[in-house]
């Protein structure tokens, strides 16, 4: 991987990777089942029903993990404290179970009434009893004759509601499936995967609908957010996060910290005016799950890089919403606001670490409704969830340098790389002090650009990205006091951060890291309290549940193909003696 090293996005053309894990079927129609394949195993062992109610209280619930990131507003903040600073170090496996796919793994387990819902790579589901690890049923998704996706064959969990779950796929459908037999209710073709779309995020089930975004920024793709009804599988609404006029912005002449971004604005508009529609593969997907806030009815999410990555030329403009934290309106999808961090984006740097709601001190010094996103900039920024207006942004978390140098045909060097900063790894909040903790890469890159126009569905970079050989690579976790900027402390690690953080009411954050290592910190001061060898890479965030009266910690242990750790296949859950 010269071109593309481990610490950069490996683009996959993967019909014949995916051949090897699944067999081919062709495209299926909006609510037909007939053709897919028939899960395995029994029934779970009593009736699986989450309320919208028991959704909405998920942030008090200290017996479940009902949402990928535990709650509407994505704090990743579990509520019991059974397991503290005073007793982590005593933390043991309770069991580990082995999927049958050997792969990158991001699953964020489910769990409702003692039974635990994981996905893998190539879209399988398994539900397991949560104290035991055993298995009840296992349903492997029949993939399409195409699927065409970029950075491995991921799968980042189901969403739950009623009695059912929720899995986007590979070759870009929505799957609904009885929660208790595996058995697929509807499943409705979302994007066409010949044009670059695929589905790995966790969807968001909310009042009857299934929210899910889209990949594929990097193959010339139009981004969205689309929500479903959750019984039939019928499209209720889409926003597209490339509108087709007013795309061309503001001409931002600086980033969101008031950095210029060294563009040729006239250039850029001689381009503008030839015309074209350009807006039809501008990119801008959408990788990680929306926040909701239900009390005013509005869905937050962040929008990936522009297509092609690199090559500026061929999208003059700002790019909207691409580079973006985006509210919608969760009734209709209608636009509410937007603030974009880095217009025109030709390095890769786009925004996908899923938004978290929280409070946080306005500009005045009172405490204000907020939304939080931690960049690939290696900043967390702070907006007024009402209006966007940008309150804060933290100090830079991880080395810059020579930002916003352009890229040339023999590469230019600046900091950071294209993986971030913060990739798609969720952050995690502790309201009580006051901090949000991210996982940071640091992987020093040189940018290539060249001339290329649209491939029709294919890779569509505009050049390259490139690890500079020689150079140490390395990850950082640090916590943030989201009320003032300031880092609070900073915990580095010998290898690139990508999978994600929880943090805990028992003071704690647990963070893993692609040499095996999952580690438990004490969330004050950021001081190492326990460790264990999970032997492959913990590249997926972990969660926590209690069940039987005693609390347990879940992650995944599968490697990642986009920093290329070490493959495995295990969910490994930890308890204390």
């Amino acid at each position: 991987m010269n071109e593309m090293t481990s610490g950069s996005k490996q683009r996959l053309a993967t019909a014949v990777a995916a051949a090897l894990c699944v067999a081919a079927s062709g495209v299926m129609a909006q609510a037909e089942i007939s053709g897919q394949a028939a899960p395995t195993g029994t029934p779970v062992p009593k009736n699986i029903s989450v309320s919208q109610g028991q959704l909405d209280a998920a942030d008090k619930d200290r017996a479940n993990f009902l949402h990928s990131n535990m709650n509407y507003a994505q704090t990743r903040y579990y509520p019991a404290a059974q397991i503290n600073k005073a007793n982590v170090a005593k933390l043991r496996p309770a069991f580990q179970f082995q999927t049958e796919v050997l792969e990158s793994m991001q699953t964020a387990p489910i769990v409702v009434d003692g039974v635990m819902f994981i996905t893998t790579s190539y879209n399988h589901v398994y539900a397991l009893d949560a104290v035991t690890g055993k298995e009840f049923w296992h349903y492997k998704h029949k993939m399409g004759a195409v699927t065409t996706y970029c950075c491995g064959p991921n799968n980042r969990g189901v969403a739950v509601m009623g009695d059912r779950l929720y899995m986007g796929t590979l070759d870009a459908k929505l799957l609904s499936l009885d929660a208790k037999t595996g058995k697929v209710l509807w499943s409705t073709q979302i994007a066409d995967p010949e044009l670059g779309y695929s589905e790995t995020m966790a969807p968001v089930a909310v009042n009857g609908k299934i929210l899910i975004g889209t990949n594929g920024g990097e193959y010339g793709i139009r981004g969205f957010v689309k929500a479903f009804d959750a019984q039939d599988g019928k499209l209720l609404w889409s926003f597209a996060t490339v509108p087709e006029t007013g795309h061309e912005g503001v001409w931002a002449v600086n980033d969101a910290t008031g950095r210029n971004m060294k563009r040729d604005i006239p250039a850029e508009k001689a381009q503008f005016a030839k015309g074209g529609e350009f807006y039809k593969t501008l990119g801008g997907g959408v990788w990680m799950a929306p926040a909701v806030d239900k009390e005013s009815n509005t869905a937050f999410f962040v929008v990936g890089n522009p297509s092609p990555d690199l090559y500026g030329a061929e999208r003059p403009g700002d790019n909207l919403y691409t580079d973006s934290i985006v509210a919608v309106d969760l009734n209709t999808g209608a636009y509410k606001w937007h603030y974009q961090y880095i217009a025109h984006d030709v390095w890769d740097l786009d925004a996908v670490s899923p938004v978290i709601l929280t409070e946080a001190k306005g500009k005045d010094g009172a405490m204000r409704k907020v939304a939080i996103h931690g960049g690939k900039t290696g900043h967390i920024y702070v907006h007024d969830r009402a209006t966007g207006e940008l309150i804060r942004f933290s100090e830079a978390m991880i080395p810059q340098e020579n930002m916003w140098t352009l890229p040339t045909k023999e590469g230019a060097r600046m900091l950071p790389g294209a993986n971030g900063g913060v990739e798609w790894s969720p952050m995690a909040v502790n309201p009580t002090l006051r901090m949000a903790y991210a996982a940071n890469l640091h992987q020093p890159m040189t940018y290539h650009v060249e001339e290329s126009k649209y491939p029709g569905g294919k890779l569509w970079l505009g050049g390259a990205f490139k690890v500079v050989a020689g150079e140490k690579q390395w990850g950082r976790l640090a916590a943030v006091n989201i009320d003032t900027g300031k880092v609070a402390w900073k915990f580095d690690t010998a290898q690139p951060l990508i999978g994600g953080v929880l943090a805990t009411a028992g003071g704690l954050v647990f963070n893993g890291e692609s040499n095996g290592l999952f580690r438990a910190f004490d969330a004050s001061n950021g001081k190492m309290l326990w460790e264990y060898q999970c032997g492959a890479g913990v590249n997926a965030p972990a969660v926590s549940y209690t069940a039987g009266g005693k609390q347990y910690v879940a992650v995944a242990a599968g490697g990642n193909t986009q920093v290329d750790s070490k493959r495995g296949n295990t969910v490994i859950v930890f308890a204390l003696p």
